[in-house]
């Protein structure tokens, strides 16, 4: 009895020497081995960005920052969703400032009565709609007088509220996986050109090297509860790849890299693009037979295969744009939310200061000269606040994703200066699995500077228990056009991302790590709650 007493002793002696080991002693020689553990000691209105060279160090938002990692396991147990359990960890449960008026991007009340004024003009000019389709012998009168309604509680207009000063969306928004459910199955009502394109008035300039917006095959596609949403149809099947002799500036626009991009970019925990869902459009029924355009009616045709088919306005003048066709009427295509309307939420548009040369023989001054960013950092608005970290997310964004045509990039003017940068226009990735094009992290590499949480949510994503490549296999997984990329796509996503922390790395050895990784926000919360996957929710 006394020998079983004491076996049990020496358990529960060993039960908690090893817990003490394993959960306060490990994390310390962790934090230890990376330096000197210490974050930034200064005040929450203070955070700057790494010295290097004497140059100007800004200021960064005002939020906290502690270590994420400590009390967690590198690598959770086999078995289960990684989506779900990436999605758990506290590098994913951070805590932002709470949302005062100033910090959300537009009011429930300023919204309500922005869409009560255009439901109103829609209803004064829907008898002019009904004479058409009269005019037309459509029967379509009582469907679209008893579809097209309102809803103050859509999953478009909830997407909208929640847009803050931080990000697109919250992390656990419920609204943004529910409308990409809707935008799988909304009815279509209206499909008209984008306002790019109308913009152009079918001019052509086959002079220029590089189209302007507007010459790319797209649509905007209204829906029954007044949602809009962008339609860019399938141009290359996804087992294809960019063609060796194709110019960046001239490579397809693909649906599937723009899906794609969607989840990555919240798997990164960006949350900077709009909400894109696949969906296999009627090109009759959803596009033709409910455009009120007579450019658009115009370049509709059968093709010999008795596909009905379309292109853009300029195609027989440039010759660089070709017809879609569906199988007969159905297309794939990609759906991306629009964000609310310019009138009330105004974004402007700023050129990459890493913008390439779109000529076949230019070269910009960054492809030349290595020490582009230190000039750079002088320059407003990019020697103060986040705005260069901001650039060099998207570098590393863009570099996973291989897209080379990142010229412009855009900003919420109510945010200001401080404001996250929208990744809008992401169809010219996943173009070359069998490639990785290094000049696109020319920001990263120039500047070696990176906010601390987006690299330890790249640490993160390069362990065996939540590898990129398989979060986002799972993730991808939720789209009615799944597969979205072929496995070569998404194991070239490992290949790169290790790529990007081996560039950290050599800047880390010759700068220090206190003169590369911007301390930032990475207070998470105490108990971070599972969340259920998107790619579980968003299933249809």
């Amino acid at each position: 009895m006394m020998r079983r007493d004491r076996l049990l002793l020496a358990a529960t002696l060993t039960a908690i020497v090893s817990a003490d080991l394993y959960f306060i002693l490990l994390p310390k020689l962790w934090n230890f081995g990376r330096g000197s553990g210490q974050f930034c000691s200064c005040g929450p209105d203070n955070l700057t960005l790494p010295m290097q060279g004497g140059l100007a160090t800004p200021r960064l938002s005002n939020w906290t920052s502690v270590s994420p990692l400590a009390g967690t396991t590198a690598h959770p147990a086999d078995g289960g969703s990684k989506l779900e359990r990436l999605f758990a960890h506290p590098l994913y449960s951070i805590q932002t400032p709470a949302l005062g008026p100033e910090e959300r991007l537009v009011q429930a009340e300023q919204l309500m009565e922005y869409y009560r004024r255009k439901v109103s003009r829609w209803e004064r000019s829907r008898h002019r709609v009904w004479a058409l389709i009269l005019e037309n012998k459509k029967k379509y009168e009582p469907w679209i007088s008893s579809l097209l309604t309102f809803d103050p509680d859509a999953s478009w207009l909830k997407f909208h509220l929640g847009i803050s000063r931080y990000a697109l969306y919250s992390r656990d928004d419920p609204a943004v996986p529910q409308l990409l459910k809707d935008m799988a199955r909304m009815r279509v009502v209206n499909a008209d050109y984008t306002q790019d394109e109308k913009a152009l008035k079918g001019t052509c300039d086959c002079t220029q090297v590089v189209k302007p917006s507007g010459h790319h095959l797209k649509l905007a596609l209204k829906m029954h509860n007044f949602a809009k949403a962008m339609f860019k149809p399938m141009r290359q099947q996804r087992e294809e790849q960019t063609p060796e002799d194709f110019f960046y500036f001239v490579d397809f626009q693909r649906h599937n890299a723009e899906i794609a991009a969607f989840h990555l970019d919240r798997v990164l925990d960006f949350r900077r693009v709009p909400p894109v869902a696949g969906r296999l459009v009627n090109v009759t029924s959803e596009v033709l037979q409910v455009t009120y355009t007579d450019d658009l009616r115009a370049v509709f045709f059968t093709s010999p295969a008795n596909n009905t088919c379309f292109f853009a306005k300029c195609l027989y003048v440039c010759k660089t744009e070709y017809a879609v066709c569906g199988s007969p009427d159905l297309l794939e295509g990609s759906l991306s939310a629009y964000l609310p309307g310019l009138s009330i939420a105004p974004r402007i548009s700023i050129p990459n200061p890493w913008i390439r040369s779109y000529t076949f023989s230019g070269q910009e001054e960054w492809e030349g000269n290595p020490f582009y960013c230190d000039t750079i950092k002088q320059l407003y608005p990019y020697n103060s606040g986040n705005r260069l970290l901001n650039i060099i997310d998207m570098s590393i964004f863009d570099f996973l994703t291989g897209n080379m045509d990142r010229h412009h990039y855009e900003i919420f003017t109510k945010f200001g200066d401080e404001g996250f940068l929208l990744h809008l226009d992401n169809a010219r990735g996943f173009g070359k699995h069998s490639h990785d094009e290094m000049s696109i992290l020319a920001p990263l590499t120039q500047c070696c500077m990176i906010k601390h949480s987006t690299l330890l949510r790249l640490q993160l994503l390069a362990q065996p228990g939540f590898r990129l490549s398989d979060v986002m296999r799972e993730s991808l997984e939720g789209d009615p056009l799944r597969p979205i990329l072929t496995e070569p796509h998404l194991l070239a996503l490992d290949r790169r991302l290790q790529k990007v922390l081996r560039v950290v790395r050599r800047c880390v050895r010759r700068l220090g790590e206190n003169g590369v990784i911007t301390r930032d926000f990475v207070k998470s919360t105490e108990r971070p709650q599972a969340r259920t996957s998107w790619a579980s929710t968003a299933t249809w």
